[in-house]
């Protein structure tokens, strides 16, 4: 059962995909920078600008600076795509387009899903950017408590939960807070827990062992989404649900997901090159939210839980692993 989310465009069809057959200029060869954390989704982007008429090592090239699972690294990837003087580049998550942003304020960054990048101070608003910065918002207020109502859902005597985040992730403060909003409404109690790096999630998992929550949310960050088989496995051998936003933890056994489709987003973040490097400013081309999200449900992950998932839940899933 596969329903696919579907983005919506801001300023009604700006950024409507152009034909194919508007090749760049001939013998002209784009050099395209990705700072992000490596991921399959970028083959959806790359396959998007082969859609477009690009051709890998004779109309364009990729230099790829790859996080490692680590933020820290951004900072000095991101200079050296500006030494090299890439015609754009593109991020994936706030720490990497907020590193970019620092390494050049002159070449174009279009951002492949980003949490909230007026929040962050990144661009003046979606609609009118301004700047140098344009692309893809993977985040939608009222996220957190829709996650939180999805475990209410699953666990309904729900008192505890913990909430895995980044405190070196500036989208994380908006998130936290709203969580927390949340779970006063519900009468739920909240622990959050912090890891900033690979090397702590093993204490992070030792304190909730030994706080012994409810349910688990596993905040949108590239550090978790580098581990999801680690946190996943965490979570089912603690016999503990947990809420993710991103399909790649499905996919490795996590139980439910809501979030953003983010194939989507990066196929979109291909047609926002394909734009400028025919011409656009960056500034002017306005950056896209999702507006609607994909649910997905593991039955097999339900069943080694000892959960039963609501029938009414079942039918709104976007798509339900068996």
């Amino acid at each position: 059962m596969d329903r696919r989310a579907f983005l919506g465009v801001i300023a009604g069809g700006l950024l409507a995909a152009p034909l194919a057959v508007e090749a760049q200029p001939a013998g002209k060869v784009y050099r395209v920078g990705i700072l992000a954390q490596n991921s399959p989704l970028w083959e959806d982007f790359r396959q998007e600008l082969r859609d477009l008429g690009y051709v890998e090592g004779r109309t364009i090239v990729f230099e790829y600076r790859w996080g490692e699972g680590s933020d820290e690294r951004f900072p000095r990837l991101a200079a050296d795509l500006a030494r090299l003087g890439a015609d754009v580049i593109v991020t994936w998550g706030t720490p990497a387009t907020l590193a970019a942003e620092n390494a050049t304020n002159t070449i174009p960054i279009v951002m492949a899903a980003s949490g909230d990048p007026v929040g962050s101070r990144l661009i003046a608003s979606l609609a009118r950017p301004g700047g140098n910065i344009t692309g893809l918002s993977s985040h939608e207020p009222g996220l957190e408590a829709k996650r939180l109502a999805l475990l209410k859902e699953l666990v309904p005597k729900l008192s505890d939960v913990a909430v895995l985040w980044n405190p070196a992730n500036p989208l994380h403060d908006g998130l936290s807070r709203e969580v927390k909003d949340t779970a006063s409404q519900l009468g739920v109690r909240l622990e959050l827990v912090g890891v900033q790096g690979s090397t702590e999630f093993d204490a992070a998992f030792a304190t909730m062992k030994k706080k012994r929550p409810d349910a688990l949310i596993v905040e949108p960050d590239n550090l978790f989404y580098s581990h999801s088989k680690r946190i996943v496995d965490f979570a089912t051998k603690s016999r503990l649900p947990a809420v993710f936003t991103h399909r790649v933890f499905a996919d490795v056994g996590g139980l439910v997901v809501y979030g953003a489709n983010y194939s989507a987003l990066f196929r979109r973040a291909a047609i926002y090159v394909d734009k400028i490097l025919k011409g656009a400013k960056p500034g002017d081309l306005p950056v896209e939210q999702p507006t609607k999200f994909e649910l997905v449900i593991n039955l097999k992950t339900a069943k080694a839980l000892g959960l039963t998932i609501p029938p009414a839940l079942l039918q709104r899933a976007d798509q339900v692993i068996e």
